[in-house]
């Protein structure tokens, strides 16, 4: 998410993350950014991965331990198999997924790559996660989730490109059914030493940053979530797999965490 939606003479957090896993729906802009930024922190190499990782973890366990069976994916970037739909639908075939974001670019990716299995159980919808109510308010979104009944709505490693992320939370959980979740993870100082470095080159190439510390996170989300287990913690330490490659804390530099909502 950044604010040059759909330019590509400018990098983009998503496709510079695209590029950092490997893929190839980038474009130079992105790639420049993202060298740079790996000559900075060269640890974000790992972040990113164990981002994914944790998305993935925290994706099964809302369906399988939570039961989610609609999701609500936030600044959702460009697919990297595998995706939410295909880890949720392990657990749940016929879950229903939207995905969201506001480069069209990315988007055209997107919807090039996700299968509508089933039918009409997966969207992807233009919109910015920052005009909430425009985004409730988006057909595909309305034509494929039900608000009425509990969305599992996951925002990874999108909510350190907000600024006032605390108000934008208080608004994208107020249509929400109780018995809803939040599953977000977001960039921190605390943890890695190269972080404020990163943020740097971030906003050199105008994608302001905004690093938080584990008590700043915890304040972002709103008085109807509480957290589950572990609660807000370094994103390795999020319900890790038996018999997981230990991941050091000098190498992530995000936290992580799930909400219930009542």
């Amino acid at each position: 998410m950044r604010m040059a939606d759909g330019d590509t003479t400018v990098a983009h957090s998503a496709r510079m993350y695209d590029y950092v896993l490997g893929g190839t729906d980038n474009y130079p802009p992105d790639r420049e950014a993202a060298e740079e930024a790996l000559r900075v922190w060269p640890g974000l190499w790992t972040s990113m991965r164990v981002n994914r990782a944790v998305m993935r973890r925290m994706a099964h366990w809302l369906a399988a331990e939570a039961g989610m069976r609609q999701f609500l994916d936030l600044g959702s970037g460009i697919p990297t198999s595998p995706n939410l739909h295909e880890v949720v639908r392990r657990t749940a075939p016929g879950a229903r997924v939207v995905y969201v974001d506001n480069d069209p670019v990315v988007l055209a990716h997107s919807r090039a790559l996700l299968p509508d299995s089933p039918p009409g159980g997966t969207a992807c919808v233009e919109a910015d996660l920052r005009d909430p109510a425009a985004l409730f308010a988006a057909p595909g979104l309305r034509d494929t989730l039900d608000l009425s009944r509990p969305v599992g709505v996951t925002a990874i490693a999108v909510l350190q490109f907000v600024e006032d992320a605390a108000g934008l939370l208080a608004q994208l959980v107020e249509p929400l059914a109780p018995g809803s979740f939040l599953a977000l993870t977001t960039a921190t100082a605390e943890l890695a030493r190269g972080s404020a470095a990163l943020a740097e080159v971030y906003a050199r190439r105008g994608v302001p940053m905004h690093l938080r510390s584990r008590t700043e996170v915890a304040a972002l989300l709103p008085a109807r979530c509480e957290l589950v287990e572990p609660g807000i913690v370094p994103m390795q330490h999020w319900r890790p797999e038996d018999g997981a490659e230990p991941v050091g804390t000098e190498e992530s530099n995000m936290f992580a965490g799930v909400a219930r909502l009542r």
